[in-house]
């Protein structure tokens, strides 16, 4: 699938892509953090037809509907046969010490020997996140790393 980022200034990003009916589905990710799930017009791929605002927690919701999981389970099964290492995923609340802040700000590989391998958002895969990847509430962190390492990491993600 082609997604399309249309950057949004001052407001945030918009992603997208086209169906199979030729309609365009997407996302805007607002930069206080909501999110509007889009559709377009059948006729007209560029006109909107319908957007429905979401909460950070809503978001979060359907992209575990459709597919954070999945992503997961992959990861786990990767790393399955790798004796001593887990995966787990962690939610960045909403107004948290990390909503708005960069990746690189929880300086988790240092601090827990654990690495940040994708981050979740709005249904959308961000895979391998560069340390001034900024997060936003509702993401859903996905970190690889030791059994003490992950506790460490839910620790600095959830009360940093």
């Amino acid at each position: 699938m082609n997604v399309e980022v249309t950057p949004l200034p001052g407001i945030g990003t918009r992603q997208d892509f086209m169906i199979r009916s030729g309609r365009r589905i997407g996302v805007i990710t607002y930069r206080d953090g909501k999110f509007e799930f889009i559709l377009s017009k059948t006729d007209d791929p560029d006109a909107c037809s319908a957007s429905i605002p979401l909460t950070p927690q809503e978001a979060g919701t359907l992209a575990g509907l459709l597919g954070a999981p999945q992503l997961v389970a992959h990861l786990e099964d990767q790393h399955s046969e790798v004796t001593g290492i887990d995966t787990k995923q962690f939610p960045i609340v909403p107004g948290s010490r990390f909503d708005g802040g960069e990746l690189g700000d929880t300086q988790l590989r240092t601090r827990t020997g654990a690495s940040i391998v994708a981050v979740v958002r709005a249904g959308t895969v961000h895979p391998s996140p560069r340390p001034d990847f900024v997060f936003t509430g509702g993401d859903l962190v996905v970190v690889v790393g030791t059994s003490d390492g992950l506790a460490a990491s839910a620790e600095i993600l959830g009360g940093g």
